[in-house]
């Protein structure tokens, strides 16, 4: 209950900063735009295979929001008032965590009506891939938190650029990871985000047969991240509290 009424408190600020909202998620649906208008042969370029990636580099942002909302909090005290409360680090993380799920799910909707006007095949697919996508979700909104646990409101969009651009590099989004270097390509299978768009492309076409392994990486991902951001939220709540 305590993590749910802060969620709310934290959507809020994140309604206050609309600029930010509308960048984030009409950026990626701009890409798509963008593409459409190429003249880019199928084989190269296909609605269907780009846009479930493109989806996933559309959470970037969504690490900067999370990222930047905790920052915030931290450089104007809120956080340590709210530290005497009685609530506990999971009660923080978990009250961060909820109020980015309204986010995630607005831009995803959003983002697959855009893409279906653009031509991708309307299926009941596109609404399972929407449903993988939110658990999905949970390693940017992961990722955002533990940059916003150890960084400033100043520096935290900028150290979230770097995972968007790990998201558009690593994940296979513009090219497949088996077309360069080894050690590209294994660092490529190293981070979480080749899994993530494998994962729904594979629901949106899908083809289950091969969904296993990404499902365990992103499951082991998500509860490092989360394991992590706590123990650093509990740590910084012990350090102002001396």
């Amino acid at each position: 209950m305590r993590a749910l009424v802060f969620a709310k408190r934290n959507l809020k600020e994140i309604v206050r900063d609309p600029l930010s909202l509308i960048f984030g998620i009409g950026l990626p649906a701009f890409l798509l735009i963008i593409f459409q208008q190429f003249n880019i042969p199928s084989e190269v370029y296909n609605i269907n295979n780009f846009a479930p990636a493109v989806a996933i580099f559309a959470f970037g942002f969504v690490t900067l929001f999370s990222a930047t909302l905790i920052s915030k909090d931290r450089t104007t005290s809120f956080l340590t008032r709210m530290f005497a409360s009685p609530m506990e680090p999971k009660d923080f993380i978990l009250g961060y965590t909820l109020a980015m799920i309204p986010v995630v799910i607005f831009q995803t909707v959003l983002f697959f009506l855009i893409a279906m006007f653009l031509g991708l095949n309307l299926s009941i697919n596109i609404l399972f891939t929407i449903l993988i996508l939110i658990p999905i979700s949970l390693i940017f909104i992961g990722l955002g938190l533990l940059i916003g646990c150890i960084t400033s409101d100043k520096s935290a969009p900028g150290v979230s650029s770097i995972i968007i651009q790990l998201v558009a590099f690593t994940s296979g989004m513009w090219f497949d990871t088996s077309m360069v270097g080894k050690t590209f390509q294994t660092i490529c299978n190293i981070l979480p985000f080749k899994y993530c768009v494998d994962l729904s492309k594979a629901f949106l076409h899908g083809n289950y047969n091969n969904i296993l392994m990404p499902i365990i990486v992103i499951i082991i991902s998500i509860m490092i991240i989360y394991l992590v951001a706590v123990l650093l939220f509990k740590r910084k709540m012990q350090g102002d509290a001396k």
